[in-house]
């Protein structure tokens, strides 16, 4: 049966009836006496394949020395790569996360995040997102709107670069004995033994050794093994866009400090500008395949000058740039500056707000920090895309297996959240397990992992659906709906606990912080509010209008969930 297409809400209740029907999934039978030539197997409590940071993040986690058990950790690719990773101090690689407070707590409680260089992360003090027709803006400021924690105070989220997270892991991992790392390894097969009363995943590893494991967990990526051993179903669709990434430089904004993360929702995709450092930040452009690839491989100059533009020239002119591209993929910078001083000039864009403008360090720009530094040049082989998809697997278990990260759930990264929802998983992963241990429970047993699956799998649902609904919602162009969500936009920037509430639930405030319970009931009352003048469009532009309040409410909900959690806690 086809499942491409289906909405996420229509998907629950199939994934649920999946959840009770995996365990009962019929399996191979392994016989430890005729694997490859070998006589006898390795156990171990925990068997993590994947080296990403939801695996290295999970097994931190167990290596805990108030979890007793046995975790070896299965990569394929070169870990003392990553151990070794190291760059120069105005240099940095292209792949960085925001690191929510919640995530943050989390890595602080295990004893990792001392192991991570702190001087290549910034703080992100500021947001300002805008719609790229309207120009209708929301700001957030963390100071103002109360969010942080304890030790992480007046600031939304962490930049980072996902090597410098993962060699921070990888540090972190030295120091436990219970843990063992087999990288260079690639696991050939994975089966079930045959030992009466077993059951339990047997790995065929490349070095010759079988593993056999008491619970399975597979943080292996989008084409998880371990989930097809599993016989996990996942439904989802790619998106018709990739997204750039590369590392910027700019001068210093002595008046402004480099905090402010900005992001401009374009038709073709949004385009999100991250502080590194006071002169480097880092661009995630998501946009049309045909325009990503010329982008990547067009002159740096001219990715530069496209980059300012994209934040600073009205949407009607990227379209007249993006087609001029694609007509002339080699066109020179002289070319290109020529074609934005002409539309600048049919605009009338002010001074400071010229993408040609000359960047001056020190200097505080006339728009107040709205918009961000000019770059000045792209750093060298830093361009590169990716394709964008949804995937959701349709159960995290089946028999003693358990699915982390990217083998549960891909997400767009509009909303930064998903290297943040796989440290989530490996957080409540792990407490599954230290719970079980303390009880002296099977930690591979379906008791022992449901509370894992139940904490987890509508948590990431709510955000999946809600970051959906806001990609599909930004991609549109009728006027209605542009009125619409413009409104809704403008509503909620007026509205400070509004504003607390959606950073609450997006992880800027974390679980265990007091008072933030409350937010949830403010935030649904907000969105209601916003409903209401939302339903004008609604009678112009009929369902469309339902796309742009389906996602506030996504977002409410989400933030209603993340609201009890933080009441019961």
């Amino acid at each position: 049966m086809s499942l491409r297409g289906a909405t996420l809400s229509a998907r629950l209740a199939l994934s649920q009836a999946s959840t009770r029907c995996s365990m009962r999934v019929s399996v191979r039978r392994y016989s430890a006496t005729n694997a490859g030539g070998t006589s006898g197997h390795e156990e171990s409590d925990v068997v993590i394949v994947g080296g990403g940071p939801a695996g290295l993040a999970l097994a931190s986690a167990l290596g805990s020395n108030e979890i007793p058990v046995k975790v070896t950790l299965v990569e394929g690719g070169d870990l003392g790569k990553v151990r070794d990773w190291t760059m120069s101090p105005d240099a940095y690689s292209n792949r960085v996360v925001s690191l929510t407070n919640t995530s943050l707590n989390f890595l602080e409680e295990i004893g990792a995040w001392e192991h991570v260089e702190v001087g290549r992360t910034c703080a992100v003090e500021d947001m300002q997102v805008w719609d790229g027709i309207s120009g209708a803006r929301i700001e957030f400021n963390a100071a103002a709107l109360g969010v942080g924690s304890p030790t992480q105070q007046g600031q939304m989220s962490r930049l980072t670069e996902n090597l410098n997270l993962q060699r921070g892991l990888l540090r972190h991992l030295d120091g436990r004995s219970n843990v063992t790392l087999l990288d260079n390894t690639k696991v050939e097969n994975i089966l079930s033994d045959d030992i009466p009363g077993g059951g339990w995943p047997m790995l065929q590893l490349s070095n010759g050794h079988v593993l056999r494991a008491r619970l399975l967990v597979g943080a292996d990526g989008i084409n998880s093994p371990v989930r097809a051993y599993s016989k996990i179903d996942s439904y989802g669709w790619d998106y018709q866009t990739r997204a750039i990434v590369a590392t910027l430089h700019h001068p210093p904004q002595t008046f402004v400090p480099n905090t402010t993360a900005y992001q401009r929702f374009l038709p073709t995709g949004p385009i999100a500008f991250l502080p590194l450092s006071p002169t480097v930040s880092s661009l995630v452009w998501s946009t049309k395949p045909e325009l990503a690839a010329i982008l990547t491989k067009t002159d740096p100059e001219n990715l530069a000058y496209m980059i300012n533009a994209a934040f600073r020239l009205p949407e009607l002119s990227m379209r007249y740039l993006h087609a001029r591209l694609l007509e002339a993929p080699t066109i020179t910078p002289a070319a290109l500056r020529d074609e934005i001083a002409f539309r600048e000039q049919a605009h009338g864009t002010p001074p400071h707000a010229s993408v040609l403008a000359e960047p001056t360090a020190g200097v505080p720009t006339q728009d107040g920090g709205a918009l961000p530094p000019l770059v000045t040049h792209v750093q060298p082989g830093s361009a590169a895309s990716f394709p964008l998809r949804l995937r959701h697997a349709e159960s995290y278990l089946g028999p003693r297996t358990a699915l982390v990260g990217d083998a549960a759930h891909v997400v767009h990264p509009l909303a930064g959240q998903g290297l943040n929802l796989g440290l989530g998983d490996a957080a409540a992963l792990a407490r599954c397990v230290r719970d079980a241990v303390a009880r002296g429970g099977d930690v591979g047993s379906y008791t022992a992992l449901a509370p894992y699956a139940r904490a987890r799998y509508l948590e990431n649902h709510a955000v999946m659906g809600a970051v959906d609904k806001l990609h599909k919602l930004y991609a549109r162009t009728e006027a209605p709906v542009v009125w619409a969500r413009s409104t809704g936009l403008e509503v909620i920037n007026e509205l400070d606990t509004l504003k607390a509430g959606l950073m609450g639930a997006a992880g800027a405030s974390p679980r265990s912080s007091a008072g933030v319970g409350g937010l949830a009931d403010a935030l649904a009352s907000g969105v209601e509010m916003v409903t209401g003048g939302a339903r004008v469009a609604q009678a112009v532009a009929g369902g469309l209008q339902a796309v742009a309040v389906g996602a506030l409410q996504q977002l409410a909900r989400a933030a209603a969930g993340s609201g009890s959690e933080q009441k019961s806690s």
